[in-house]
């Protein structure tokens, strides 16, 4: 007697070999259970690029557990985490979004991004300066994990020689947010440092509000927008958002991004050919391999999903990893396409929770493989297998090295 086809499940993201790959798994999903409730994470997941677009229009983004909701599961000890993420606004619907986005934005301006340009592509010379004239380096170490980190230490205004400080404060709230089980490590690591992190912010926040600085930090601190601003926790939780997503997103998309290339020397080829590809190529990267593979929202009230009842309150996580791949809308998805036009991806989310920082991230993205394939003509990776971090939400590798000449 045959067994049973096992449910498709996101657990399956615990097996490395899954992890280095998950297309499958996404395609698996789309095809067989577009809206499909994981059997072992009992949450809702949507595969369809409609249906994300679906969800992420019409759901709430109120999914982070409250600390009472905590103490009843027996995690009270998370609690400190928990009333950090109430206060970010990607936890946030409406009118508390909007008046958080407003504030944001006033700030964030498209002004800033551009004053940070002559600076990244400064980072990126120095960084690969450092590198230039070895056999081989790990792209991951020595320049996709330390460019965005530095670029975001300028951004907020904080000194420059705390970015490797900034740095690993990133990676412990995205190992957190990534998780799809709770890990009691991981969360008393980032428990030990959030008191450390929330008073440097807190500092800077204060020091922002009386000695005005070019940075993003005094920036926020001062936004007002019709007589509103930001309240000091308001400030500093979304800091701490900006820190770790423009953070994330970067140092995944370079590695990821620059991985993709070197397994498609077609598409590589026709970058190096003709650099004014690398803005559309930027894109096709972000669809390809997405910085980031899912978002979570709940549902508001008792509804349907391609005609699957959902209750109201249940979690519904979007594969945007899995939507950006769905032939529906993209054609050819599997393939690398530099050129790919009309290129509408959610690697930055949709609507009104739409990244932000989606501007620096593209600026960052785009100078750093531009001048990587500018730099080393004959790169090469050194080996076939890559090594992917242990996280299923933050997707990138963990190391890369790679060889510089042939």
């Amino acid at each position: 007697m045959s067994r049973p086809a096992e449910a498709p499940s996101l657990y399956r993201l615990l097996d490395p070999e899954v992890l280095a790959d998950p297309y499958p798994l996404y395609r698996d999903l789309r095809d067989t259970a577009p809206v499909h409730r994981d059997p072992y994470l009992h949450v809702w997941l949507v595969s369809r690029y409609r249906d994300a677009i679906e969800v992420l229009q019409r759901f709430s983004a109120r999914r982070a557990p409250t600390p009472e909701r905590l103490t009843d599961l027996g995690l009270g000890q998370l609690a400190p985490i928990a009333r950090l993420l109430a206060e970010q606004m990607l936890f946030l619907d409406p009118p508390q979004h909007t008046r958080l986005r407003s504030l944001a934005a006033a700030a964030f301006t498209p002004r800033r991004v551009e004053g940070l340009r002559s600076h990244i592509r400064e980072v990126v010379d120095d960084l690969l300066d450092a590198v230039d004239g070895r056999d081989e380096f790990d792209v991951m170490a020595d320049f996709a994990y330390r460019l965005p980190a530095i670029v975001m230490v300028r951004t907020l205004g904080t000194p420059v020689e705390d970015y490797p400080l900034l740095k690993q404060w990133s990676e412990e709230f995205a190992d957190v947010l990534g998780s799809i089980q709770h890990n009691p490590m991981v969360a008393s690591r980032l428990l030990h440092k959030l008191e450390a992190m929330t008073t440097y912010f807190r500092d800077a926040v204060r020091r922002g509000r009386t000695e005005t600085t070019a940075g993003l930090i005094s920036a926020i601190a001062t936004a007002e927008v019709d007589g509103d601003s930001l309240t000091e926790d308001e400030a500093i939780a979304n800091l701490i958002l900006t820190m770790v997503g423009g953070y994330e997103t970067t140092s995944n998309l370079i590695g990821s991004g620059l991985l993709a290339l070197l397994r498609n020397p077609d598409q590589l080829a026709r970058l190096r050919e003709d650099p004014t590809l690398v803005p559309t190529g930027v894109e096709e990267l972000l669809r390809y391999e997405s910085p980031i593979q899912h978002t979570a929202r709940l549902a508001p009230h008792d509804t349907e999903i391609a005609g699957v009842p959902i209750e109201a309150g249940q979690p519904v996580l979007v594969l945007l990893g899995a939507a950006n791949r769905d032939p529906d809308q993209f054609r050819d998805p599997e393939l690398l396409d530099v050129g790919r036009p009309d290129n509408r991806h959610l690697a930055f989310g949709w609507a009104s929770h739409f990244c932000f920082g989606a501007s620096l991230a593209r600026a960052e993205g785009a100078t750093a493989l531009a001048s990587l394939l500018d730099r080393f003509p004959r790169l090469r990776l050194t080996e076939d297998v890559v090594e992917w971090r242990p996280n299923p939400a933050f997707r990138g590798p963990a190391a890369l090295r790679v060889v510089t000449q042939s």
